[in-house]
């Protein structure tokens, strides 16, 4: 037995007197534990039959089913069972990492020859999101200005989901230096729809701040305001949200034109 196997085992071993000590919500949460790792060890084709072992005990103990299968998307369900039962609810980055498993099976693409500019965003969580989805439609380089988080932020980092180290990224950089047209997304009297809008082959598109959207300096500077129409109450969404509906207007019409 490895060491790695080793120590989940004396993280997850109980007598039946020291697991029913518990109370419910931790006895979940254990068993919760036990099937992640046991789902990370299939992942890498380990051995885990001793783990299945103690997994079918702590469930007898507890009086409930247990799952008589190894395929992944059952122990993943389980595993999510357990954690509403412990009452615990997890963000995007700390889900079951079934994504290693199938990322790379695309055609990559280069990325396009355009910069995001993110002008005073605040939130880690958004701008992981936005590095994202700039990978995965593989939209453009990303630059930072000195307010927003930065890819040596974990949160950041855990949100991209890895795509920051995939994606360029560069901080406190210069708009002088990137290219032409300035494009920002923002509600306005002046905005053009984005389905009406025609993306140019090269441009810098510009997201603002999650409040007041793009400061008043730099929308002197905007040369395109562009918005995506609202149907309901809210005149505004998400700003990653914002980025990943435009991401893919910028790639539609670039197919279409091809």
């Amino acid at each position: 037995m490895n060491i790695s196997l080793k120590k989940a085992m004396s993280d997850f071993l109980f007598t039946k007197k020291k697991f029913l000590k518990l109370d419910l919500q931790k006895r979940h949460k254990k068993i919760a534990q036990l099937l992640r790792f046991i789902y990370e060890k299939l992942l890498l084709k380990q051995y885990t039959e001793h783990l299945f072992k103690h997994y079918y005990q702590l469930c007898t103990w507890l009086s409930i089913d247990y799952i008589k299968t190894q395929d992944l998307k059952d122990i993943a369900d389980q595993y999510h069972y357990h954690l509403k039962k412990a009452k615990i609810s997890l963000k995007e980055h700390n889900l079951l990492p079934t994504l290693t498993s199938i990322d790379g099976n695309n055609k990559v693409l280069p990325f396009l020859e355009n910069a995001i500019y993110l002008d005073g965003l605040r939130s880690a969580f958004n701008v992981g999101n936005i590095i994202r989805t700039a990978e995965a439609l593989r939209i453009g380089s990303i630059h930072f200005d000195e307010k927003t988080p930065f890819i040596d932020n974990e949160k950041v980092q855990k949100t991209s989901m890895g795509a920051y180290q995939l994606t360029k990224c560069f901080q406190n950089s210069d708009l002088k230096n990137l290219p032409r047209p300035f494009i920002g997304i923002d509600t306005s009297k002046s905005s053009t729809s984005i389905y009406d809008f025609i993306f140019p082959k090269t441009f810098t598109l510009i997201l603002g701040n999650e409040e007041y959207g793009i400061s008043n300096n730099l929308l002197k500077e905007i040369d395109y305001l562009i918005e995506i129409p609202m149907l309901g109450f809210k005149n505004s969404i998400n700003v990653a949200s914002a980025f990943a509906i435009c991401s893919n207007e910028i790639r539609r019409q670039l197919f279409l034109s091809n």
